[in-house]
């Protein structure tokens, strides 16, 4: 795919990060995992992104990550593109970008670097050599660590063709009305704050309409009315499905840091697709807080 049809493809619609499965012992299976895709692909998400950060990347071995993303890539061939997550020293994030390619993925989301802080100078380099790796299609994550301004991505813009999107996970307005003014139609915008739904009427009124859901994880068809209400400019239905299920959502997921990807990998198990536990360091929900998430779902239709 070339990076300008993704970057058509990923400039309209909803967005989601599929969690990785994993048996009992924390070991990869492939054979639920590409049940989930094969579950979740015709609800109608534009692209679907694999070991991204709600599929646990940060854990996954150089093995398990061609193991993920092969899966994907072969489930959904030809029913929606796949995106794979990169991240990591910039020679590991290029290994997994290179990777993702070979494997046939349509593009690339580069998370954050992890740990280190960088000049500007230092993650304009990080996200370049990125780029110039591959042929493909990347999206950048404003998130953590990576905090790109508005003068980088113009220098970026300019010495990476195939850089065609700019997810924001920060939340700062200022910075994301400096780079919308800036950079205009060069990139797709996507709203990337944990359970984007909060901040998504807010996002599209910056100009970032597209955002990822995590919750499309487990009840696919809220996360879509969601995405339809907030396109659609219904705040009556935006605020019904916020104040009954996205709001308590949120009270159960603050609980501890980590949550955001504990939680959908609960909702995954109570809607008949088990995910397994997740991986350390992260921790799983309590008992009472997979009651507290049950209800919410049955209150929703969830079966």
């Amino acid at each position: 795919m070339h990076p300008n049809d993704l970057k058509t493809i990923l400039s309209s619609g909803l967005l989601s990060f599929p969690v990785t499965d994993f048996d009992a012992q924390g070991n990869f299976r492939a054979d639920t995992y590409a049940k989930r895709l094969e579950w979740l692909a015709p609800y109608g998400a534009s692209a679907l992104f694999a070991a991204g950060g709600t599929g646990e990347f940060f854990s996954l071995t150089n093995g398990e990550y061609t193991d993920v993303i092969k899966t994907a890539v072969d489930t959904c061939k030809g029913k929606v593109p796949i995106l794979a997550g990169a991240g990591g020293s910039t020679r590991a994030a290029i290994g997994f970008a290179q990777e993702a390619e070979r494997l046939g993925a349509q593009g690339v989301l580069l998370l954050p670097h992890y740990l280190t802080e960088a000049s500007q100078d230092g993650l304009i380099r990080h996200v370049e050599e990125v780029c110039a790796s591959v042929d493909f299609g990347v999206v950048v994550y404003n998130r953590n660590v990576c905090r790109l301004t508005a003068d980088s991505l113009e220098i970026l813009a300019d010495r990476c063709p195939n850089l065609i999107g700019f997810k924001d996970g920060l939340g700062d307005i200022e910075l994301m009305v400096q780079i919308w003014r800036r950079m205009g139609d060069r990139f797709s915008y996507l709203g990337g704050l944990p359970t984007a739904e909060v901040y998504a009427a807010a996002y599209k009124a910056l100009g970032t309409p597209v955002y990822s859901s995590a919750v499309f994880n487990f009840m696919p068809k809220l996360a879509m009315d969601f995405y339809h209400a907030v396109a659609n400019d219904d705040h009556a239905a935006q605020n019904k499905m916020l104040d009954e299920f996205f709001l308590p959502y949120l009270e159960i997921r603050n609980r501890k840091a980590g949550y955001s990807v504990s939680i959908v990998k609960a909702g995954a198990k109570l809607a008949g697709y088990d995910a397994g536990p997740v991986r350390a360091p992260l921790t799983d929900l309590t008992e009472e807080e997979v009651a507290m998430l049950e209800k919410l779902m049955r209150a929703q239709g969830a079966q």
